[in-house]
């Protein structure tokens, strides 16, 4: 395997990692200001804004190695946007049912406007890649 191509693999491994790690730090942030009542608020402005970081240079790095033909292995982005989505109903869901006085932070739903608009821009590249690439 070519240089190049072995360190595009390590690098794609290493952001998927980290996308990885501060969903999943963004995920237990979120629940734990459910449950305390809001209070961790601070908190949850500085860990969107790295996770959708990561996730937008994770994207971006598979997005050049589709185009550049490295693209090795299938890591569709629908998960996470599944996952989000059903943390947001149930947010939503239990905001709107007064459970106990929660209300969404705007920056969690801030956050997962950002994650469709990626999962848009990638799903539209991929669909572009096909389609010249036949």
């Amino acid at each position: 395997m070519p240089k190049a191509i072995k360190t595009a693999v390590l690098d794609n491994r290493m952001w998927r990692y980290l996308a990885n790690f501060w969903t999943l730090v963004l995920y237990v942030v979120v629940v734990l200001d459910f449950l305390s009542g809001n209070t961790m608020v601070e908190f949850l402005g500085p860990v969107c804004a790295i996770y959708i970081a990561v996730l937008a240079v994770f994207s971006a790095e598979k997005e050049f190695e589709r185009w550049h033909d490295y693209n090795i292995g299938r890591h569709p982005g629908e998960g996470y946007v599944f996952l989000w989505t059903v943390m947001i109903i149930g947010l939503l869901v239990l905001e709107f049912s007064h459970y106990r006085e929660y209300v969404l932070p705007s920056e969690v739903f801030s956050t997962y406007i950002v994650v469709l608009g990626i999962l848009a821009v990638t799903r539209k590249s991929k669909t572009h890649y096909k389609r010249s690439h036949k």
